[in-house]
């Protein structure tokens, strides 16, 4: 393990938009000259369109970033010729500045293992240089990678696939997992980059108890600063660091100890060492760790009661959550606080909306596709003159305190009261 004196940058998503311009510009400026930044496309190196995507990716930072990027192409082991191979390896051994994006998670790891590549990245990180791993990349980092494809997509089981482990020349045993907070699915859970919440639950069941998540919001990277051995928080959203049943939020703004990621340090540990509190406290700005302690503290609150399905606690955490910003408010807490706490209680609402969505309406409908299924197989009886059997059926279905009616409108069926 070494500490390293570079950068390890983590994107939940966003990577070629407008929320990340200025978190590219800033981490360029800070590299020594040249500042040679590369793209390597691997991760799309499978699809039709990846050139487009390497296109996309160099006219971005051409315009938007004011930079120069060079492709580094290394689209597959086999396909890859040895000479343009050792192009892409030198590209990347010179570059200041890496980036890595869009694609497969498990398609890149397949070809990168391969090679050089896990080494060249390692190597130029401790030596300065800085990394950046974003979406479908950053899952690829890690001890273990999430193959979102195979199980989304493909329907495989729930499994994890070893990762490429660059964080683990730096002393961190670690899962990454962006799209945290993905809302694509509509009526049904596709947080947690696509596998919804429940089905997250069961990954992080089968993953060695040593191992911490880090899940990154979209539009949200998280900054390893391996010489200063702190963690930033950019773009819009949260880092969640999990290790078993503990969780920590981080949001914008927020720095702490890489030792959170090495699961050495406490949240209030992180929280009393982050240095956007400390320039707080220094401008005798209030301490607003009390503060998001009970905001985070009220999440977990409804996380649980949306899990056990109890309204009662679901209802109790948003109207308490309603209260806390009041008293925020109250108790002069900053403007910028303030509007992260109603994006929090926002969130919540949104969460619930989709939970709503998913669940049945009542026990009648959730019970009409298979009352149906047995009144139809009355009716059959009924047809073929079998009426011992088509009574045995409507008893059935009274011994479970389903009644069924025949009117003249037609067969009814009703859950007594």
């Amino acid at each position: 393990m070494t500490t390293g004196r570079g950068k390890i940058v983590l994107m939940g998503s966003g990577e070629l938009t407008a929320t990340m311009v200025e978190v590219h510009k800033k981490l360029i400026a800070g590299l020594d000259p040249p500042r040679r930044a590369a793209f390597l496309d691997t991760p799309a190196g499978f699809q039709l369109n990846v050139d487009q995507i390497s296109d996309t990716a160099v006219q971005y930072f051409k315009t938007r970033v004011q930079h120069l990027l060079t492709v580094a192409s290394f689209k597959s082991a086999d396909g890859t010729s040895p000479y343009d191979a050792e192009q892409a390896f030198q590209t990347l051994r010179h570059s200041d500045f890496i980036l890595i994006g869009p694609g497969s998670p498990t398609y890149t790891v397949r070809q990168a293992k391969q090679s050089p590549i896990p080494e060249i990245l390692y190597r130029r990180v401790d030596g300065g240089g800085c990394l950046v791993a974003a979406s479908a990349a950053a899952l690829t980092v890690g001890r273990y990678t999430l193959p979102v494809y195979e199980i989304y997509k493909v329907g495989e089981d729930i499994h994890w696939v070893e990762g490429m482990n660059i964080l683990a020349h730096f002393g961190f045993n670690l899962v990454v997992v962006p799209h945290w907070n993905n809302a694509e699915g509509g009526t049904h859970d596709t947080r947690r980059c696509f596998m919804g919440d429940s089905r997250f639950r069961q990954l992080a069941a089968l993953l060695p108890e040593e191992v911490i998540i880090i899940g990154l919001d979209e539009h949200t990277a998280a900054i390893i600063d391996l010489s200063l051995q702190q963690v930033t928080v950019k773009g819009i959203g949260r880092v969640v660091v999990q290790h078993g049943t503990h969780r920590q939020v981080f949001r914008k703004g927020d720095s702490f100890p890489a030792s959170v990621l090495r699961g050495q340090s406490a949240i209030a540990d992180a929280r009393r060492l982050s240095g956007a509190l400390r320039q707080r406290e220094t401008a005798g700005e209030p301490d607003k760790s009390v503060f998001w302690e009970k905001i985070h503290a009220i999440e977990n609150d409804f996380q649980t009661g949306l899990d056990d399905r109890d309204s009662a606690k679901i209802t109790n955490a948003l109207l308490e959550l309603d209260r806390a910003i009041w008293q925020g408010k109250q108790d002069l807490e900053s403007d910028q606080t303030i509007s992260e706490a109603r994006e929090v209680l926002r969130d919540l609402i949104v969460v619930l909306g989709a939970a709503l969505t998913e669940a049945p309406i009542n026990k009648k409908e959730c019970l009409a596709p298979l009352v149906d299924v047995f009144l139809d197989l009355r009716d059959r009886y009924r047809k073929n003159g079998q009426f011992e059997e088509a009574d045995a059926v409507r008893e059935s279905l009274q011994r479970v305190r389903i009644l069924v009616e025949d009117t003249p409108e037609g067969v009814r069926w009703r859950i007594p009261e």
